[in-house]
């Protein structure tokens, strides 16, 4: 089986302003990246725009016409310190959550084995009503929603191994049995949740880090609390917020990740999604701010998943 790589030209047009780390350049480091002759054998295809009842199982209608509203027809809006909008953020936020949706789509139909989404902006910290951290709407979590909608999948599972905390994802699942959320992250860092006694109904499991870790206490993580939940949760499709900002380069954050480090932890998703879900995964890119090591970053996490 393939591996479906999705993305689209409009998610460059996300302008954020000059300096903010989270820039359309992003794409372009990966887009080369993934151009080298080793990715030829991806199955490519554009993100189609998520429908808007895709995205209201999540988010609000209200809030959904609220981010519309705030679209400028020129130069910037803020709807945070941190979150920007431009005249193309809007399309770009429904191209970022139709991608994932897509995904989920070809996977669940078995056209592809597994995909990686590369768009922007990211989603994690998007809550149900409230945009934050870059993020406008949560497009993994619609995506998880979508695969129990559309698909039938009894018990969903994210893995987020973004340096930051996904509490968005942690708010959407956290009285939802049949939705799991694990997490690894830097701790003290933004946006401040993502304790271990942070547990919903039993269905959330974070592993936070000191900033200073590096792989060996990353994997030691994973196999000690994220990967055994996991399993004991035996999900039907497994999605991933695939954030490299716990690379160490990253300007945002002090964890010491380097790419045979995302090799990794993507061998063992695979394998878990081997073991319940029929291979069944999506994966999406959340963070990464350092081009270079978010280029080699993802180049890593992609050729992983084409060897599943």
């Amino acid at each position: 089986m393939t591996t479906l790589l999705l993305t689209h030209p409009a998610c460059l047009d996300h302008d954020t302003g000059y300096g903010h780390p989270e820039q359309a350049d992003r794409l372009r480091a990966i887009e080369g990246a993934l151009g080298a002759e080793a990715f030829s054998g991806l199955k490519r295809e554009e993100a189609p725009l998520a429908d808007l009842a895709a995205v209201e199982r999540l988010h609000p209608k209200a809030y959904v016409e609220a981010v519309r509203a705030a679209i400028p027809k020129e130069l910037h809006n803020w709807l945070d310190p941190d979150t920007v909008v431009s005249p193309g953020s809007w399309e770009a936020a429904l191209r970022a959550a139709g991608a994932v949706v897509h995904a989920v789509d070809q996977v669940a139909a078995g056209k592809a084995g597994n995909a990686f989404c590369a768009v922007r902006p990211p989603g994690h910290h998007a809550e149900p009503s409230r945009a934050m951290g870059f993020c406008l709407f949560n497009s993994v979590a619609v995506a998880a929603l979508h695969a129990r909608a559309a698909h039938g999948a009894e018990r969903v599972a994210v893995i987020d191994f973004d340096v930051h905390h996904g509490n968005g994802t942690q708010a959407a699942f956290w009285n939802d049995k049949d939705l799991f959320y694990g997490s690894t992250h830097q701790m003290p860092l933004f946006p401040g949740t993502g304790a271990t006694d942070e547990t919903g109904v039993g269905n959330i499991c974070n592993a936070p880090l000191s900033p200073g870790d590096d792989g060996p206490k990353f994997r030691a993580a994973f196999e000690a609390r994220i990967l055994p939940a996991l399993d004991a949760f035996a999900p039907d499709f497994v999605l991933v917020s695939a954030g490299f900002d716990a690379h160490l380069r990253d300007p945002l954050a002090q964890l010491r990740l380097r790419e045979d480090d995302f090799a990794w932890v993507t061998e063992q998703l695979l394998a878990a999604a081997a073991k319940h879900s029929g291979g069944r995964l999506v994966s999406t890119l959340e963070g990464g701010y350092d081009l270079e090591a978010l280029a080699s970053s993802a180049a890593v996490h992609v050729k992983t998943l084409m060897g599943a």
